[in-house]
């Protein structure tokens, strides 16, 4: 099974190439942030947590979705990962380097990760996304930024439209629909 990441920019399309990936049949993770805010607005809670729980948790849920990915699939598709999880963790409550490495060890994706770029044009705030389109530009330099001293590889996934974006990703991995 190759464990392969799709990350980026809040707002940037992920989770709709996502859905047209599991529409293909391949297995897919959701987002555990958006999760974890639907859940807190739905207990009538601020959407976020102090931001050390509010990692922790991210990193717990994410763990998870690593533990128990189909073993019988031969790609799974993964909304952002524990790695970024593991960026959130070590941002709040930093790690020697030593033991920040010997996590990341833990969780085996594909060395590449497919980044979808801030696109202003498609980007909508709603109940679970409330930051501003700079934000998501800085999240996204971030996050490129984290991965690659992590030693991943960033394909930047074109601005086209979902079916193309994910034909762009399953043609980088030579998968092919035919």
């Amino acid at each position: 099974m190759r464990r392969n990441i799709i990350s980026g920019a809040p707002g940037a399309g992920k989770t709709t190439v996502l859905a047209e990936l599991a529409g293909r049949g391949f297995p897919t993770t959701s987002d555990s942030a958006r999760a974890v805010i639907a859940e807190r607005i739905a207990r009538g809670k601020t959407p976020r947590p102090d931001p050390k729980a509010f990692a922790l948790e991210l990193l717990r849920r994410d763990d998870e979705k690593y533990t128990v990915a189909p073993q019988g699939a031969q790609l799974v598709f993964f909304d952002r990962s524990a790695v970024e999880s593991l960026a959130m963790v070590h941002e709040v409550a930093p790690l020697l380097e030593a033991a920040l490495k010997e996590k990341l060890a833990a969780y085996r994706f594909h060395r590449t990760v497919f980044a979808l770029p801030p696109w202003e044009s498609i980007y909508q705030t709603d109940a679970e996304r409330d930051h501003s389109f700079a934000h998501a530009e800085r999240v996204h330099s971030q996050l490129v930024k984290w991965y690659r001293w992590c030693g991943y590889a960033i394909n930047e996934v074109p601005r086209l439209g979902v079916v193309q974006r994910a034909e762009f990703i399953l043609q980088a991995l030579s998968v092919s629909d035919a």
